[in-house]
């Protein structure tokens, strides 16, 4: 694996770090729903799903 893919993958591992922190998520602990699913969890899954396909692209590029 190249050095910059890496690395991206390192910046990703660190945001999800950093968006993942008690501080950060409790701004979202709001009360209502988003297609009936509360706030809260639709942050938590939507940062998830937004990091694995961020991965996904970084290393299919690679493996081209």
């Amino acid at each position: 694996m190249k050095k910059r893919h890496e690395q991206k993958l390192v910046v990703v591992s660190i945001a999800l770090l950093l968006l993942f922190n008690i501080p950060f998520l409790l701004i979202y602990s709001l009360e209502g729903a988003i297609l009936g699913i509360p706030v809260f969890y639709f942050v938590i899954f939507s940062f998830w799903l937004v990091s694995i396909v961020i991965a996904y692209i970084v290393l299919k590029r690679h493996y081209e």
